[in-house]
């Protein structure tokens, strides 16, 4: 009886060991072609995306750009000498361009468009500053006075620029 027990364990033990390997070995393989078909997927979608992702990038650039009070004031005249319409032409002009570029925000990080926002925010912000001094009557002083306000400071969509430049960058 123990000699049976023996033989019998000494035929299944090797067939375990076996089986055991062979099953670690099998594991191991499924989880490399798992990870190696992911990576495939992700080297494709990613082909395929960072061409948007790039445009989106130059598309807020290009409107960070435009927002700048300096190339906003020179692109938007006034229609006529009156300091609340000039003023609110502006701020018009920003959120119609903001408005435009709203669905770039699903290509940027949350960061980067937190980022935005508070430099269209601080540009209209200045604008409004701007036309709050009793000392501007009109259009073309409220004008002067942006003009004015920005020869001692950056602009607020330079930090953003800034951030673009960092991130893109990155994905680089």
């Amino acid at each position: 009886m123990e000699e049976q027990l023996l033989n019998l364990l000494m035929y299944t033990l090797p067939a375990l060991v076996t089986g055991a390997i062979a099953y670690l070995f099998f594991r191991e393989h499924m989880q490399n072609e798992e990870q190696r078909r992911k990576y495939a997927i992700t080297k494709e979608l990613s082909k395929e995306s960072l061409p948007i992702r790039l445009q989106a990038y130059e598309r807020i650039a290009l409107f960070l750009e435009r927002i700048s009070p300096n190339k906003l004031l020179l692109r938007v005249a006034p229609i006529s000498s009156d300091k609340q319409g000039y003023e609110d032409l502006l701020i018009k002009n920003i959120e119609q361009e903001f408005e435009h570029n709203l669905s770039q925000q699903i290509y940027l990080s949350n960061d980067c468009w937190t980022i935005v926002n508070a430099s269209k925010s601080a540009t209209i912000q200045l604008i409004r500053k701007a036309g709050m001094s009793d000392k501007i009557d009109s259009a073309s002083k409220l004008r002067e006075a942006i003009l004015n306000e920005m020869l001692d400071k950056p602009a607020p969509s330079n930090a953003g620029l800034h951030y673009i430049k960092k991130e893109v960058g990155e994905i680089w």
